[in-house]
């Protein structure tokens, strides 16, 4: 019964994460398919033990000062950080800003919240207690199968779950198979540093207010969402980025920027929080436009600490800082001074 409420649960943080984070995943990846169509372990290929991490990025406006750590998931699994360069920014910083997230809110009770787990688990699943062979193009299916196989073994429960669910714990077992890990490595260190030097991190946090939660789950399982593409997405990473992913993984452990900045940052979930996105359930409630008011909302609040501080320290998903049009480019819009790390 246990183990039931926390798939239960599991599940519905996977869709929460795709709809409210389309960064959470965005540097995740698995397994590469050979030529025959199998799978390839590169467990060999990530690095191990203690490691330095990359620079910091400086955004500088007069005598104040932001320090930025770009981060990245999952990590090589077996590493130790050490983060000399953190330790010294932090202990120059008057405020710790958290990486940027979203929360829905909904007012609902214990008792209330009992009563969502049936809506929820429905939304969790195809309609009609389908099944993914016969909600998903037969070439799409097709591919699945081996890969289920080999990651999730004979779980039949996933069969009948929305293609973007089965997709994401397939996408999760690939990228704990080969030696990499979504376990925290960044903020342990990071909130350990301030806590040493007296600071409380400060969240950046963009909520949502859900007046209506029963209404909305029943909005989203009516809403007619196509995921296929999400699910397509999902196992193409699956199956050919993995090599790429280590990679990346590797170069943010001995801190090799220019490796990084050199690399593909395509987001396997782009698809997901597009399909997501578009629907009536995102639209009505502010949800369209998400990561435009996540920049918004985390540029407003460095700005707000560089008022009032000297020093200020940050951290954030390496894909946002880099992207065009990203977080450092709107810092430069705001007239600060950008430097990156050497």
């Amino acid at each position: 019964m246990q183990d039931a409420m926390r798939r239960r649960v599991r599940d519905m943080c996977l869709m929460v994460a795709l709809l409210a984070s389309p960064w959470a995943m965005a540097q995740d990846t698995p397994p590469a398919a050979t030529a025959q169509g199998g799978v390839v372990d590169l467990e060999a290929m990530v690095v191990r033990g203690v490691q330095p991490g990359p620079g910091l990025w400086k955004v500088t406006q007069g005598e104040h000062t932001l320090w930025i750590l770009g981060t990245i998931a999952p990590l090589p699994g077996e590493i130790t950080w050490q983060a000399d360069e953190v330790e010294e920014a932090i202990a120059q910083s008057q405020q710790i800003l958290a990486s940027p997230s979203v929360r829905l809110d909904a007012d609902v009770g214990f008792f209330g919240k009992l009563a969502l787990v049936p809506s929820a688990m429905k939304a969790m699943k195809n309609p009609d207690g389908a099944t993914l062979q016969e909600v998903l193009p037969a070439e799409l299916y097709a591919r699945w199968v081996p890969l289920k196989a080999y990651y999730l073994g004979r779980d039949g429960g996933i069969e009948k779950k929305r293609p973007m669910i089965a997709a994401s714990e397939l996408y999760q077992a690939a990228i704990k198979k080969n030696g990499l890990s979504r376990k925290p490595v960044v903020w342990p260190v990071v909130e350990a540093a301030a806590k040493r030097h007296g600071l409380k991190p400060t969240p950046t946090t963009l909520a949502f207010k859900v007046s209506d939660p029963k209404q909305a789950l029943r909005e989203f399982t009516a809403g007619g969402m196509d995921d296929s593409a999400c699910f397509r997405s999902l196992l193409n990473a699956v199956q050919n980025d993995l090599p790429t992913m280590v990679e990346r993984a590797n170069a943010w452990a001995v801190g090799d920027i220019e490796r990084l900045r050199g690399m593909p940052r395509e987001d396997p979930t782009a698809a997901c929080s597009a399909a997501l996105s578009q629907t009536e359930f995102a639209r009505s409630r502010g949800m369209d436009r998400l990561e435009a008011r996540m920049r918004e909302h985390w540029v407003e609040i460095v700005r707000k600490s560089l008022r009032e501080n000297t020093g200020t320290f940050a951290v954030l998903p390496l894909s946002l800082l880099l992207a065009p049009d990203g977080y450092l480019d709107a810092l430069r819009a705001a007239g600060y001074e950008v430097t990156a790390p050497e």
